[in-house]
């Protein structure tokens, strides 16, 4: 049996071995086209590949029947149309959860203390005098700091049960949003009935939505409304969760802290977009992920469950 895997990615292929009969090779995800002796691949691992690359693999790889994605979310495989009835695909769920974790964590600190606005004062070599000195400790109408902040995590999965214990490290309160209401890893996580009465309690809302029709605009106007003045909002999840000409009329306006935003409708982001001068936003070029970590014990798992026949782990 044969395995593809990505050369956008550096595998230890030592740590795959041990599996009579199947053997590993690697492959250009970024070419238009997969060669042709591989056409008998049964096993497709994908990493960053071109429209194009999918969508040969999709008509010319008649033996495949999985795809191990080692995207959270692999919306440029399912968008290739491959046939469920003959390929299973596997997400690389959980091996991101550390680095957008950090990289969501980071976004708020930069927020807090606006150290955006510093390299904006740097880069023209002036002293910003407003934010040094003394300063007031915790102000209720502006997000300063972390210390008794209340974040909302809207998509409590693996990844915000990395993040939030950071949060309370640092003082914050945090409450998740979920499809169902629950308590995960000692969190309080709320369905989203709740987001009219978290919303405006809110200091700091992170979004780790999937980019699905489900998600598409689900904060919108209303939700955006609800804010408190101050808030901020960071996203890190998919970009299509967020009605991105809705924010850029709200912070034009000044009626929310501001954004952070990891991820966008439209990648990169069109130099005709709002948001590029909109006050107090934060462009951060889908940076949070980008560095799958553990994926060959993914793969191993996946591949053990495979060949004995079991159900697969991640499957969409």
């Amino acid at each position: 049996m044969k395995i593809l895997y990505p050369t956008s990615l550096k595998i230890n292929t030592s740590l795959l071995e041990g599996f009579p009969t199947i053997t590993f090779h690697p492959y250009d995800p970024r070419a238009p086209t997969i060669p042709s002796e591989h056409a008998d691949a049964a096993v497709l691992v994908t990493w960053s590949n071109s429209p194009a690359n999918l969508s040969h693999a999709k008509s010319s790889l008649p033996s495949l029947r999985w795809i191990q994605s080692l995207a959270a979310g692999p919306n440029d495989v399912l968008s290739a149309g491959f046939d469920p009835a003959r390929v299973t695909v596997t997400t690389g769920s959980g091996l991101h959860d550390r680095t957008v974790a950090e990289h969501a964590l980071a976004l708020l600190l930069n927020a807090a203390r606006r150290f955006y606005e510093m390299r904006d004062f740097q880069l023209q070599r002036r002293w910003p005098g407003h934010l040094g000195g003394p300063q007031p400790d915790r102000p209720a109408d502006r997000f300063t700091t972390l210390r008794d902040a209340r974040v909302l995590i809207w998509g409590f999965g693996n990844i915000a049960k990395s993040l939030a214990p950071h949060l309370t490290a640092l003082g914050a309160t945090v409450k998740g949003v979920a499809r169902r209401a629950s308590v995960r890893d000692g969190y309080e996580v709320f369905d989203e009935t709740a987001l009219g009465e978290l919303l405006p309690q809110t200091d700091a809302l992170v979004m780790i939505l999937p980019g699905d029709a489900s998600t598409r605009h689900a904060l919108g106007r209303e939700r955006l409304g609800l804010l408190p003045r101050h808030a901020w909002v960071v996203n890190v999840g998919r970009g299509t969760s967020v009605d991105e000409e809705a924010l850029a009329d709200v912070l034009e306006r000044g009626e929310i802290g501001g954004a952070a935003l990891d991820v966008f409708e439209t990648e990169p982001l069109p130099e005709s977009s709002r948001l590029w001068l909109a006050p107090n936003l934060i462009v951060s070029p889908h940076a949070a992920g980008g560095r799958p970590q553990g994926a060959e014990g993914l793969i191993v798992e996946n591949l053990r469950r495979f060949v004995a026949g079991q159900e697969l782990k991640n499957v969409i």
